[in-house]
């Protein structure tokens, strides 16, 4: 049995009124994963545990099937664990993005315009020329970027910057506060000398090294995982998965979602039990509220990976597959919600209740707990 996991990342939403009050779900023209809806089970899964933040980091923990509850302690020290980066039992690593604050204070861009991965790594290696030394900064992908700091550094309260979009910056606050904000001011002077939309970095999403089981230890399955976003090849890294880097994969809407379809299906084929997708391209949309992007990129799973992909496990033999979001992105709020999200399980061979995919037609079920969904994909 072959077993895959497919993250459409942010995809679950509200009614739009520029689709009439329907969801991107409801809009979007997906007939391989409406085939696969109409013959398998669906329900509706919570990722974000009540009290924990909206994240993907916590979503994505979730659908691994670790209870974020026990082994969450901070988003950007899951990304540092992508970069290669071990933090010392004295450390803390901050989320460093280059992000786009006016000079009346609001946030304009919690992305910095999308820079390329290679212009970020030269602003990343100018801020650690001029303000390393206590602080250590690391280039990771496009405006997603690490900074580590000794753990006195750890307690402040941040904004994640993608709930500001247009609104005043909420400016870190408590004990370590004056040294993140001392950083952020010196950064604009940095950033000033870069040809790019960026005007300065924002801290926030802090966490101390996480200690997690290997997947293979806890669910007996040996697993691969491909993504573009460090936070979610982090988790994988954690869990001793097989992360794959594909050429042409990026956390936009231009990935290259056939070689992340063609990798998995190649893992698959080389062994692996259980194999992960994930595509940010919908969260993305989710949060610059572009409504034909978020469509657009519900459109592309379906043709340009669930197709194929599903071809392809049928000449693997009998499989199973999971698809739901790690938490909605609504068009309308531009950042993410806690609410549940819609889950669909697919087997080759057995046939479910069936229904169709969407957020209406699941709103009536049983709400579960989203760690839980990995046990019942892996079950015999």
């Amino acid at each position: 049995m072959k077993y895959v996991v497919c993250i459409p990342d942010g995809c679950a939403d509200e009614p739009v009124p520029a689709l009439d009050g329907r969801t991107p779900l409801e809009v979007a023209r997906m007939p391989t994963l409406a085939r696969l809806a109409a013959r398998g089970t669906l329900g509706r899964a919570r990722v974000i545990p009540e009290g924990l933040p909206a994240g993907s980091d916590v979503g994505n923990m979730s659908i691994l099937g670790y209870d974020p509850a026990r082994y969450h302690n901070g988003r950007a020290s899951i990304e540092a664990a992508a970069m290669g980066l071990r933090l010392e039992a004295d450390q803390v690593a901050y989320r460093c993005n280059l992000a786009t604050v006016t000079g009346d204070g609001t946030m304009a861009d919690f992305a910095g315009g999308h820079p390329s991965s290679a212009a970020g790594a030269e602003v990343i290696a100018a801020l650690q020329a001029e303000l390393g030394g206590e602080v250590t900064f690391h280039a990771g992908v496009q405006y997603r970027h690490i900074m580590v700091a000794p753990d006195s550094w750890a307690e402040a309260d941040c904004a994640p910057p993608h709930d500001l979009t247009g609104q005043p910056a909420v400016l870190p606050t408590g004990p370590a506060a004056p040294r993140l904000l001392a950083l952020m001011e010196a950064s604009r002077h940095v950033l000033a000398r870069f040809d790019m939309e960026a005007t300065q970095v924002w801290f926030w999403g802090q966490g101390r090294n996480p200690e997690m089981p290997a997947f293979v230890d806890r669910f007996g399955k040996t697993a691969g995982l491909v993504s573009a976003v460090d936070l979610v090849r982090g988790l994988g890294v954690l869990t001793g998965m097989d992360v794959v880097t594909v050429p042409g994969a990026t956390a936009w809407y231009d990935t290259n979602y056939e070689g992340k379809r063609d990798a998995a299906l190649a893992g698959l084929a080389a062994g692996a039990d259980l194999f992960v997708i994930h595509v940010e391209a919908s969260d993305e949309a989710g949060h610059a509220g572009d409504v034909d992007e978020k469509v657009r990129s519900l459109e592309n799973w379906d043709r340009r990976i669930l197709t194929d992909l599903v071809a392809g496990l049928d000449e693997l033999g009998p499989w199973r597959l999971l698809l739901l979001p790690d938490h909605a992105t609504p068009l309308e709020l531009r950042t993410h919600t806690a609410d549940p999200v819609p889950y669909l399980l697919a087997d080759s061979h057995t046939d479910g209740p069936g229904g169709s995919y969407t957020e209406a037609a699941v709103a009536g079920a049983p709400v579960v707990a989203g760690h839980r969904l990995m046990e019942e994909l892996l079950r015999r």
